[in-house]
């Protein structure tokens, strides 16, 4: 099977990330995963640069880790993808399908409310997963659902409980909305639980991983690993 981490941030640009990017994918390397997504938190989230920066620059800072990864995963064999954590108060939002090149054309979206930003990626192409729905936090004021503003719901996110999971399976279930799984990993090889995406023949990029989503031709994983010393 061909295995595939979905949500993963990487330190410096998630300000809450505790692996670089090298030990990262080498460890998803040595795990036997085919390729990861780099889905660090946004310019609206917990991105590690001044937020009140110009937009320009901010993208440029965002895309670094990526940027890196895709040299890495070349040089290591371990296919890299591109995504997005998209943040509104503790609610976020896993976009894919939508490339640097895009968000630097696409400067408005800085000045959107989140339901009208959600709206537009999905205008323009992006698969919309909302990410672990129901966690709870103490800087997390309210669970907020936006089923009619997502194509689906990551219903197993590693780091989250297994009833906060169940709830998410509930609510992609009772609104037919379309289901993934993550890890939500932010420290590399020190992750001990994962979750993720599989499949029998490998994906080839994006648009291919998107495609099989929507068909629901994916499998979803979670197993518990040690931790690297």
């Amino acid at each position: 099977m061909y295995r595939y981490e979905t949500h993963l941030h990487t330190y410096p640009v998630s300000k809450c990330g505790h692996a670089t990017v090298r030990e990262s994918l080498e460890y998803y390397k040595s795990a036997g995963y085919d390729g990861v997504f780099v889905t660090n938190h946004f310019i609206d989230g917990n991105i590690n640069y001044d937020r009140s920066a110009p937009y320009e620059e901010l993208i440029h800072f965002y895309c670094t880790d990526y940027e890196e990864a895709v040299k890495v995963g070349k040089e290591i064999g371990l296919k890299v993808f591109f995504g997005v954590e998209s943040s509104y108060a503790g609610t976020d939002f896993l976009i894919y399908g939508l490339d640097k090149d895009w968000y630097l054309a696409h400067p408005e979206i800085r000045e959107m409310k989140k339901t009208e930003q959600l709206t537009y990626f999905r205008e323009n192409g992006a698969l919309i997963i909302h990410a672990h729905p129901f966690r709870e936090a103490d800087y997390i004021p309210y669970i907020r659902l936006l089923p009619r503003y997502v194509d689906g719901v990551e219903i197993i996110n590693a780091n989250r409980t297994e009833f906060e999971n169940s709830m998410a399976k509930h609510y992609a279930e009772s609104y037919h909305l379309l289901v993934t799984a993550g890890t939500d990993n932010h420290q590399g090889g020190k992750q001990t639980k994962f979750a993720g995406m599989q499949t029998d023949t490998p994906i080839s990029d994006v648009a291919d991983f998107i495609r099989r989503v929507r068909e629901g031709s994916m499998e979803l994983f979670y197993e518990e690993r040690e931790a690297e010393e």
